[in-house]
């Protein structure tokens, strides 16, 4: 594994290298070595540009060593390159980075891109919408903010706490436009998700204390 990661980190330069030995192999020894070289240094330099390091961000990102993600991220050189899957998920990776740093306008773009991809991933395309959509709502932009927590919800979020968010949220949405019907049916299945974090579970008992004071309205425990 670490002499693969090796490979992985140095294919860039260990392709210039077997171009120029099989320079030398072309001049000195024959043409069958100097084709072996420059084949070994196309298939490196073709995988460097296509896929890049991103295999080497699982460890950085298992410790939580940003600095370290950081750094990998930002010696991918022409991430255009890329093909779709690894394009899609180094602009998430980027998103992620930026939010981690509290800049919400260079991850809104990131996640932009990876979403306008799109049809890579059910699940991490499901989880951008959702953050496309939560960044939004925060800055009131609530049509845009509907039309991505909406497209987080149809393609299938991963676990139960962001789909009690984007219930969550919705049921927000319903709430500002007083459609308190749809509202409630948000809110119900914000609940009957019964998310683990307790930020989200929260979030929920307050809704949950607002909706029961609402002229009208019931108490949905």
């Amino acid at each position: 594994m670490k002499f693969y990661n090796f490979l992985i980190k140095y294919r860039f330069w260990l392709g210039l290298l077997s171009i120029v030995l099989g320079v030398v192999a072309q001049l000195t020894v024959d043409k069958w070595t100097a084709i072996l070289m420059y084949s070994l240094a196309f298939i490196a330099l073709l995988s460097h540009f296509l896929i890049g390091p991103i295999r080497l961000l699982q460890k950085p990102i298992e410790e939580g060593n940003i600095e370290e993600v950081n750094r990998i991220l930002n010696s991918i050189w022409f991430p255009n390159l890329l093909i779709k899957p690894v394009r899609s998920s180094y602009y998430t990776l980027k998103a992620n980075m930026d939010m981690a740093q509290q800049n919400y306008t260079s991850a809104e773009q990131n996640l932009k891109k990876s979403v306008k991809l799109g049809g890579v991933n059910a699940e991490m395309d499901a989880a951008n919408n959702l953050q496309m959509g939560m960044m939004a709502l925060q800055r009131n932009d609530f049509k845009e903010g509907e039309k991505y927590v909406k497209a987080a919800i149809r393609t299938g979020l991963p676990d139960k706490d962001s789909q009690a968010m984007a219930y969550l949220a919705m049921s927000q949405i319903y709430l500002r436009r007083r459609e308190n019907k749809a509202a409630r049916d948000f809110f119900n299945k914000a609940k009957a998700a019964k998310p683990k974090s307790e930020e989200v579970v929260k979030q929920i008992k307050e809704m949950d204390k607002y909706l029961s004071k609402m002229p009208g309205q019931q108490n949905f425990n």
